[in-house]
């Protein structure tokens, strides 16, 4: 292997292959990168490794050099269109009204309050660089302030593994009360005479298996396991009924769910179990009077809304029907009225309907034919105005309150661009392109005005496709910077996200996964037999389940895109869905099969899986990221990759490797740090596009 020195490097990091294999289902893998993977994980201290994954960032900061100039000039444009004083629209909750804000040059945000009822001043109640510093990551987690008004429980991850250490402060005196619960991987969750913290504990595997109590001012050994999940694979999380009546307790995987309640003024309580898990049953519980609202899957892919009384909580009664056209995704019940969220033809609605007659609705009208749009920050439960968000791929995020009486939206915030921006300078476009099934896939796209449709222009294509996320058509000040030198920005709204419904999501996983890759080679294609591009002109990015989208459409169709960006990428899917001690891979097997027990997951995973069937082809220009203290996809998998790429692919164009040493899935953390890694990864597209000068 290539020793890291400081010198400079006249070629890339070859990574030793070393003899390794296993047998499966008949099969023999052979895999000479495993060593790779640190064998002492979470901790990584192996020489080998370390010097491997320093010398590809060595190689990465070299080549990058003579980008810096136009990395320099992204970074200075794209932090020009980020108003630096940024705060958000304050909303009232009890009796206080909470916002959060940024200094100017500031990494991370303040959180503020005043007295909703009289003149007050801005009080400042916890500063994220405060916490920061000192520490190379900081991320916030959990935050919720105590019924009572007096307390907040926070917790915080300094190193990007998601593990967050819980702490309460007194909001009197700004100081942390003794109280510090370590190892946390859930929302903290207060009981209603503010005394007690609902929390749950990581495992040594990452999950959360349970639901505990802790009492302020006593030992945590001594705080109550309210629940403790057995099945493996299932993760318990906690939350609030919007009523703040109830602790929902929910345990579930990706396809299957069980919810418990408990009171808020008696959490030691028995819980109330609403209904046994089924295997592929999904539901979620409100609740309003006496009265209990249940969305779920079970008589129709789209889900329905179901009623049921406490004294009988299995048993479920229609309200809202499912529906092959709308898909109903939420349900958020206020005083006097409840609001629905849901998707018709892919685009978002929200309707507000009435206790009495809930199969009427008023749907709120949205201005433009593509738009992402819901409910904001809403936490108080007796209301005459909702809080919603609105963007679009040419409308700047905007902040509304919808009048219930007046019917009426009055935009409170729109997102402030200080370099400026006109909305009419540019045009956003919804297509369908038929995928090579006849399926018929949406694609989002923004372009400048008087950009050529001639086939000239380079296209940037985004997705995701995975655990029915759907990537909504939302605004971004940094996309500017590839749009404004001639790039159309298009979105794929690909299979495996529920963009279209749930059995859009369900025709993108499982044995149909490879629908997700072919939905985005097809869109690509298409963009291209419409004129908007040209073969080779396509550049494309994606990240973690979007980045093993990124590893198998270069495997199959390395020619047709300019350069590729896939960050945090998960393509070492078949050694990782075998890895049981991994955090996630138990609770995955809904979503890509389980290859121990199941030969036919096993071969199709293989036949698919990007680290596997790397061969020797002309690939195109790569740059690859990955974060040290990843716990979702664990660093080894782009290392691994990056490694058999190196040693098998029959071209000279450039492959880099970026690992954060310091950091986690979501990159560096900080505004600017987060700005600084995506002109980067667009400096590493123009430059591979011939277009950074």
């Amino acid at each position: 292997m290539t020793e890291t020195k400081a010198t400079p490097m006249t070629s890339p990091p070859i990574a030793e292959q070393r003899p390794h294999s296993y047998e499966r289902h008949g099969y023999t893998i052979e895999d000479p990168y495993f060593w790779l993977k640190d064998q002492s994980y979470p901790t990584v201290d192996d020489e080998d490794v370390l010097e491997y994954l320093k010398a590809e960032n060595q190689w990465f900061q070299q080549n990058m050099a003579a980008q810096k100039p136009l990395t320099d000039e992204l970074f200075t444009e794209m932090k020009a269109r980020i108003k630096e004083d940024e705060s958000s629209v304050p909303q009232k909750d009890g009796d206080w009204m909470y916002w959060t804000a940024f200094d100017e040059g500031a990494q991370y945000k303040k959180w503020y309050r005043k007295s909703a009822w009289v003149e007050d001043e801005d009080r400042l109640i916890l500063d994220e660089n405060e916490l920061a510093k000192g520490k190379d990551y900081f991320r916030l987690g959990a935050f919720s302030v105590s019924p009572d008004g007096k307390l907040l429980a926070y917790a915080y991850d300094d190193n990007g593994s998601e593990r967050f250490e819980a702490h309460i402060r007194d909001l009197a005196t700004g100081e942390d009360l003794p109280d510090v619960i370590p190892g946390t991987l859930s929302s903290l969750v207060w009981s209603a005479d503010s005394k007690c913290l609902l929390y749950g504990l990581a495992n040594e595997n990452w999950r959360t298996d349970n639901a505990r109590l802790h009492v302020l001012g006593t030992d945590i050994k001594d705080d109550i396991e309210l629940y403790k999940e057995e099945q493996d694979g299932f993760t318990v999380g906690i939350g609030l009924t919007h009523s703040e009546k109830f602790i929902a307790i929910a345990t579930g995987d990706n396809e299957t769910s069980e919810v418990r309640l408990v009171p808020t003024d008696n959490p030691r309580a028995e819980p109330i179990l609403i209904s046994p898990r089924k295997k592929g049953r999904e539901y979620s519980v409100e609740e309003h009077d006496d009265t209990l609202y249940i969305l779920t899957n079970d008589d129709h892919v789209n889900f329905r809304l179901a009623s049921a009384k406490f004294d009988n909580p299995g048993e479920w009664s229609t309200l809202i029907a499912g529906s092959d056209e709308f898909y109903l995704t939420d349900m958020t019940p206020f005083k006097d009225f409840f609001v629905t969220e849901g998707r018709e033809n892919g685009l978002d609605q929200v309707e507000i309907r009435s206790y009495d007659a809930p199969t009427a609705f008023e749907r709120i009208a949205f201005p433009e034919a593509s738009y992402n749009a819901g409910l904001d920050d809403n936490p108080e439960f007796d209301v005459s105005k909702m809080r919603l968000s609105y963007e679009s791929m040419v409308t700047p995020d905007t902040v509304y309150d919808y009048s219930l009486a007046g019917k009426s939206l009055e935009t409170l915030k729109v997102q402030e661009i200080p370099s400026g921006y006109d909305a009419s300078e540019y045009t956003t476009e919804r297509l369908t392109i038929k995928a090579r099934d006849g399926a018929m896939v949406p694609a989002s796209l923004v372009y400048k005005n008087g950009t050529k449709l001639d086939g000239s222009a380079p296209l940037h294509l985004y997705a995701y496709g995975a655990y029915g996320y759907a990537v909504p058509p939302s605004f971004s000040t940094s996309r500017l910077s590839l749009v404004d030198r001639g790039f159309i920005y298009a979105i794929a709204h690909i299979r495996g996200g529920d963009d279209l419904g749930r059995n859009w999501y369900l025709q993108g996983k499982l044995m149909q996964r490879e629908n997700t890759f072919n939905d985005f080679v097809d869109v690509a294609k298409g963009l291209i037999d419409k004129g908007y591009t040209s073969k080779g002109s396509v550049t494309a990015s994606g990240g973690s389940a979007g980045g093993e989208l990124m590893g198998a459409i270069v495997n199959s169709d390395p020619d047709l895109w300019g350069a590729v960006v896939a960050h945090v990428p998960f393509v070492d899917v078949l050694n990782t869905m075998q890895d049981e001690s991994l955090p996630l891979t138990p609770g995955e097997w809904p979503e890509w099969g389980n290859p121990i027990t199941d030969k036919a997951a096993f071969e199709y995973i293989r036949s698919y899986s990007p680290y596997d069937n790397v061969s020797a082809q002309d690939y195109p220009p790569m740059l690859i990221t990955g974060g040290l203290n990843d716990p979702r996809v664990t660093y080894w998998e782009p290392a691994k990759w990056t490694a058999k790429l190196r040693a098998t692919k029959t071209d000279d164009n450039m492959l880099l490797m970026k690992i954060n040493m310091g950091a986690g899935h979501g990159g560096k953390s900080g505004r600017w740090n987060r700005v600084q890694e995506t002109a980067e990864e667009y400096a590493f597209i123009l430059w591979q596009m011939g277009m950074a000068e």
